[in-house]
């Protein structure tokens, strides 16, 4: 699953670019695993929603780093197949690293909008963090219902409107160019388009905020997004003293709004 991203970085050559490696994914995902106030973990409380049963075939679709399967061996053994994609072979590459190489798992470069997969051939799919960066999302969406069982599950996480990085915005006084955030596929309107495929779909938030101790970090991570990428023409010295000014004894408390989608039944 990739981490959180925010921002208008939606372009597909852009996205291939930000995806190539793991690299700025992996800064992105310690940050949120080290100050998120939450410590279940969005990638485990994820996973909690899962309804499984043996021998099911199950497609990721974005599947990233492929680190929200690790430590979830048991769960891995029960599927019949897990075919785990994502456009960028970097990222498969990093995921095969990850995960391993299994019997029942395959890895493959495919896009959502032209899956290369027969109708009707998974129980469950998976789209996190992802479906935002589609073009054609409603295509995407399309393309799941076509391969997904008649009786088959699609479990998409995504963002909220009201997130972090919009006070960010509000902090660096961005706008217009600097500052156009995504919001192709969010919890806001997600259901929307959704039911453009789907009849049955539930909506569930996950309860998190950003408790940040080292504003160094903060600094880091905030270089590492697309999103806000006007951030690093501000002098270093100036964007920390930005951040000092909005923090309380020198910590830093920002909102988290990201939750999923759980989609059944042909419309």
């Amino acid at each position: 699953m990739r981490n959180i991203e925010i921002g208008s970085y939606n372009n597909s050559t852009a996205v291939k670019e930000q995806y190539k490696t793991s690299t700025g994914l992996d800064i992105r995902r310690s940050f949120h695993n080290k100050y998120s106030t939450n410590k279940q973990g969005y990638g485990n409380w994820i996973i909690s929603n899962y309804e499984t049963f043996e021998g099911m075939t199950v497609l990721e679709l974005g599947c990233g780093t492929g680190s929200n399967w690790m430590g979830h061996e048991d769960l891995l053994d029960t599927f019949g197949k897990l075919v785990l994609t994502d456009f960028s072979e970097g990222m498969l590459s990093t995921a095969r690293e990850n995960v391993g190489d299994r019997n029942n798992i395959e890895y493959l470069v495919a896009d959502i909008q032209n899956l290369p997969f027969d109708d009707r051939s998974f129980d469950m799919i998976i789209a996190n963090s992802m479906l935002y960066h589609v073009p054609d999302i409603k295509k995407g969406i399309s393309e799941v219902r076509r391969v997904l069982k008649k009786d088959g599950t699609f479990y998409c996480a995504t963002i909220g409107e009201h997130n972090f990085v919009e006070q960010l915005a509000e902090w660096f006084r961005l706008g217009g160019e600097n500052f156009n955030p995504n919001h192709n596929f969010t919890m806001q309107n997600g259901e929307e388009l959704l039911r453009t495929a789907f009849s049955d779909i539930e909506a569930g938030f996950y309860q998190d905020s950003l408790h940040v101790t080292n504003i160094d970090d903060l600094v880091d991570y905030l270089r590492s997004l697309a999103s806000l990428k006007a951030l690093n023409d501000i002098p270093l010295e100036k964007l920390k003293a930005i951040i000092t000014e909005h923090s309380v004894n020198g910590v830093v408390d920002l909102p988290k709004e990201y939750g999923m989608f759980i989609a059944k039944g042909y419309v």
